[in-house]
């Protein structure tokens, strides 16, 4: 679906969201090397060799690259991390989308009920289908309080939410976007199994034409999940996101990519593909016969009206 904040814009867009106990190696690169002054690719790894590998991939994915780029990137089963422009806020656009039903599963969990037949309609198709009058219908029925407890929860302390009803103008960053991704795929005390394995299991179902972005380049060896999000405004052109995560062939990992300042929403997909591609490469190993994921589709550069201000 299109990436519309709210239905209060009243204008339809297009169709198109067991680290080793070993000693830790901290690698850093420029991202950007025309751009001295430019923040750094920074990597953490208890893998030998691993850090440094990502590094320079990452760095080289970028180069040459227009636009803002943030990254976070974390395997659990080597301990690893990748950071860039880690604490810098982006409009949410639909990635936010994950945060609402988390918090509507957290929130259910909380009370000890079952979602309800209307409540599990719109969480599908919020997700599998990123629509956005259902993600209104939804956020309007948690209200600020809850989804403020949310976050709260979470630790995502840095995640504003949007007023108004606008919730693509919610403010996130990398290191929240990784804190949620981590209670999405591992046991933990705000999110029950069954919530968790619930997140996935949509993730794992989005349509096909909005299978772009972290996934690219992903080998057949792990299972896919995503949520991509993408809003134009006047200033800082195109925001395009993509969270992912991947499970299988030893590795247990996420990503989160934020980016704004694209010319065109079809060059920030590019960009984030281009990191996510040095990511699953570097990670995991393949051989001839692996075959590496192609997103099945590209979305249309929809123009998505919001606020002049927010």
């Amino acid at each position: 679906m299109d990436s519309r904040i709210s239905r209060r814009t009243g204008v339809r867009a297009a169709a198109l969201g067991a680290a080793l106990l070993v000693p830790a190696v901290t690698v850093t690169a420029a991202a950007a090397p025309a751009a001295a002054a430019a923040p750094t690719v920074s990597c953490t790894s208890a893998e030998a060799g691993l850090a440094g590998k990502l590094q320079k991939d990452i760095t080289a994915a970028l180069a040459g690259r227009k636009g803002t780029v943030a990254i976070g990137l974390y395997d659990r089963a080597t301990g690893t991390t990748c950071t860039l422009r880690a604490t810098s806020s982006y409009d949410s656009a639909s990635t936010v989308k994950v945060t609402v039903l988390a918090t509507l599963l957290w929130d259910a969990k909380k009370h000890n009920r079952y979602l309800t037949g209307t409540e599990t309609k719109l969480a599908t198709a919020m997700i599998t289908k990123s629509d956005n009058d259902a993600t209104s219908k939804l956020w309007k029925q948690l209200g600020m309080t809850k989804i403020k407890g949310f976050l709260s929860a979470a630790g995502m302390t840095k995640t504003v939410p949007g007023t108004g009803g606008y919730w693509g103008l919610t403010q996130e960053n990398v290191t929240d976007e990784q804190k949620l991704l981590k209670l999405v795929t591992a046991r933990n005390g705000v999110l029950s199994d069954n919530s968790r394995a619930y997140i996935l299991k949509l993730m794992g179902q989005v349509v096909p034409d909005q299978r772009w972005g972290t996934p690219a380049g992903a080998p057949s060896t792990v299972s896919v999940h995503v949520k991509n999000g993408w809003l134009q405004r006047s200033t800082h052109g195109w925001r395009v996101h993509s969270l992912g995560t991947f499970d299988g062939a030893g590795r247990d990992y996420m990503m989160s990519v934020l980016t704004q300042d694209n010319s065109t929403m079809n060059y920030g997909v590019t960009t984030i593909q281009n990191v996510a591609k040095a990511i699953h490469k570097d990670l995991v190993p393949t051989t001839s016969r692996t075959a590496l994921y192609t997103p099945t589709g590209r979305p249309s550069e929809a123009l998505v009206p919001v606020p002049s201000q927010g």
